[in-house]
């Protein structure tokens, strides 16, 4: 029996999301000590996870035996209030990723199409060719969204468009007006998917509250695995109309959210002092790398996120050299970005590591 005869088709030719490599995997590779390894690939919390989730996971350990709430019931009602909303407006995930896997349960099919800009998170396109939709790539200008060229593009096959504030990988946004303009001037019958996993790095957040109070199709995306440090945890959020909610819980399966995450994400909202304080840290980090960078000559573009991309003429020559003294950084080829790599913020020692990493590999050219 040839297995592939009876998967469907289009599974064989679904493309493989490729994360960061793991430190341990480096580690055993390469021959290095684990504890002298520096990881700046996936835009993780350099300073870790906040201090009251921490303590409320381990406590939420003790009910280990016991399933967790299935409607993440406290953590929806928590999210409503901190964006003025109703609990049926809220659908939490296992990460954002397992939202944009449901949007694509309840709208997509073969024959749609989906918008989104190029380069950006390549799980948009994972998830439109996982539902047989055609992928709608407009290109960035000046590493920033074409919101113009985007509304262009619009055709009477478009289902769903995709739409990331701050962007991976470019670290870039567009001002808060023109989106919300931008979303007033598409047609009604398109579902917009706002992603905002970085969105606390931002000095000011958009203000979405009038479009989804006139019941627009329109989803929000938020996560708790970038300025919360719950990354292993895999939990995230969207906001939108009840209807939309109703139909996006109709698709996932119960208790997708496990115990341990759901009590970490309800502390980590409440630790103020510590966001903020990963917040000063970042701006911080990225002023420190960005002027390295410079000083270096490296061309970069200027970031809003917990990271920057770096052109540095071959990535994966320079991700491969960089590995071997210990530090990893994200090569972004599969961005249609050969020349580039995205370096997450770390700790101001990381980052000096990581400078002087680049100086050494730049003598050596």
């Amino acid at each position: 029996m040839n297995l592939t005869d009876l998967v469907n088709p289009h599974i064989l030719s679904q493309p493989v999301y490729e994360p960061g490599r793991p430190i341990e995997d480096v580690a055993r590779e390469l021959g290095l000590n684990p504890g002298t390894i520096i990881k700046l690939a996936s835009n993780e919390n350099s300073l870790g996870t906040s201090p009251l989730a921490l303590n409320a996971m381990r406590q939420a350990l003790e009910g280990a035996a016991l399933y967790p709430d299935g409607g993440c019931i406290q953590l929806r009602a928590r999210l409503a209030t901190r964006h003025d909303l109703a609990s049926d407006q809220i659908v939490v995930g296992n990460g954002s990723n397992e939202l944009l896997e449901l949007l694509g349960h309840v709208f997509l099919r073969p024959g749609d199409e989906v918008l989104m800009g190029t380069p950006a998170f390549i799980v948009y396109k994972l998830v439109t060719l996982l539902f047989g939709a055609t992928p709608v790539e407009v290109p960035l200008c000046d590493h920033v969204h074409d919101l113009s060229a985007m509304a262009a593009a619009v055709t009477d096959r478009t289902k769903m468009i995709f739409l990331p504030s701050p962007n991976n990988p470019t670290g870039t946004t567009n001002e808060a007006s023109e989106m919300i303009n931008w979303v007033r001037s598409l047609p009604e019958n398109i579902v917009v998917i706002i992603d905002e996993a970085y969105a606390e790095y931002l000095d000011k957040e958009p203000d979405w509250s009038d479009l989804l109070a006139a019941g627009r199709p329109l989803v929000i995306l938020r996560t708790f695995s970038k300025i919360f440090g719950l990354a292993a945890l895999r939990v995230g959020y969207g906001r939108m109309n009840s209807e939309l909610a109703g139909l996006l819980q109709r698709s996932r399966q119960p208790f997708n959210v496990n115990a341990v995450a759901q009590a970490g994400a309800l502390a980590a909202l409440d630790d103020h002092d510590w966001i903020q304080r990963c917040r000063q840290t970042n701006r911080e980090g990225l002023e420190q790398l960005e002027l390295g960078l410079a000083d270096l000559g490296l061309p970069f573009v200027p970031s809003v996120g917990n990271f920057v991309l770096v052109k540095v003429g071959d990535g994966k020559v320079l991700f491969s050299a960089l590995q071997r003294v210990g530090v990893i950084v994200r090569p972004v080829g599969v961005y249609g970005l050969p020349e580039w790599v995205r370096i997450t913020v770390g700790s101001a020692a990381q980052n000096e590591r990581l400078l002087s990493a680049l100086a050494e590999f730049r003598g050596a050219m």
